[in-house]
């Protein structure tokens, strides 16, 4: 059998919309949605039976309450469930390894941007070996089209962008295929940033390019860009890709970029670090900051 989207659902407003949005792109990706349920075990209990089977109970409570949700707006989606003894975050990385890719939520922060992400969310994103996607409580799936000509919101109207973050100076064929596979699934147009500082000029050295104006060193950077990209614009010749290079701080480049879109696509390096998994400073800025679901692609 194909990998599943896989979803991890808890019963929460975000899980319910995250659960929706997984249900889309199973859809979209022709592929069957998991949902999963992780719960704890009591071992204070002499037998923990009793503990338990309220624990299988409120699972069964909230799986069934996110199938309903999604028989109403993809009814033609291939569902099936499970539940597993946690914790929560070894169960959903376990899962994730047999899915094509995990769908999380997060409660939204104050205002229309932003993720309130809690320690199971942040130890899946910074420790799976797959791609996660994070999804804002509130999504709903006109929240990924573009407005119709009268202004109003529609789930009959074309995607909006898909944002690939691309990094020259460390650039990974795993996250710019995922972004390439999420543009094409969905017939958007697929908008591909990468975002470079000027560097200070006491740290400057004979030649170096930041001898150059900024107007030549966009250039530069745009040939390098065009460059990297033209394999995958023949591999998907049916997608219409933007390259856009910024002079700015890649997050706060990214969190412009992302404004409008229906998904931004980062990386994250999985080489392991002194202190353990880390999420790394554009990802935390992206799942922090950025509306639109987030796609957290690891690479080597």
């Amino acid at each position: 059998m194909l990998p599943p989207v896989v979803v991890g659902v808890d019963g929460s407003p975000e899980s319910l919309a995250a659960a929706e949005w997984a249900a889309r792109e199973a859809l979209r990706r022709e592929l069957p949605l998991r949902m999963v349920h992780a719960w704890n075990g009591h071992p204070h209990h002499a037998d923990g039976e009793p503990a338990t089977a309220v624990q299988r109970h409120l699972g069964r409570r909230s799986l069934r309450r996110a199938e309903e949700r999604i028989r109403v707006v993809c009814p033609g989606v291939r569902l099936y469930d499970e539940q597993v003894e946690g914790p929560a975050t070894a169960a959903l990385l376990n899962a994730a390894e047999r899915a094509d890719l995990l769908v999380l939520g997060s409660r939204g922060l104050s205002g229309f941007t932003g993720f309130l992400v809690g320690s199971v969310s942040l130890g899946v994103i910074a420790r799976a070996s797959r791609p996660v996607v994070l999804v804002r409580a509130g999504e709903e799936g006109e929240d990924e089209r573009l407005p119709a000509d009268h202004g109003s919101v529609s789930t009959r109207t074309g995607y909006r962008d898909v944002v690939l973050a691309v990094d020259l100076g460390d650039p990974c064929d795993e996250v710019i295929q995922f972004a390439f596979e999420a543009a094409r699934v969905r017939g958007a147009r697929l908008r591909v940033v990468h975002a470079w500082q000027p560097p200070f000029p006491l740290n400057l050295g004979p030649g170096d390019i930041g001898l150059m104006n900024d107007l030549q060193q966009v250039e530069e950077w745009q040939g390098f860009l065009s460059a990297l990209i033209g394999p995958w614009r023949d591999k998907y010749a049916d997608i219409d890709v933007l390259e856009t290079v910024v002079a700015d701080k890649p997050s706060t480049a990214l969190i412009r970029a992302a404004s409008g879109a229906s998904l931004l696509v980062v990386g994250r390096r999985t080489t392991e670090r002194p202190l353990g998994p880390r999420t790394g400073p554009v990802v935390h800025s992206a799942i922090h900051h950025v509306g639109c679901p987030v796609a957290v692609v690891p690479h080597e």
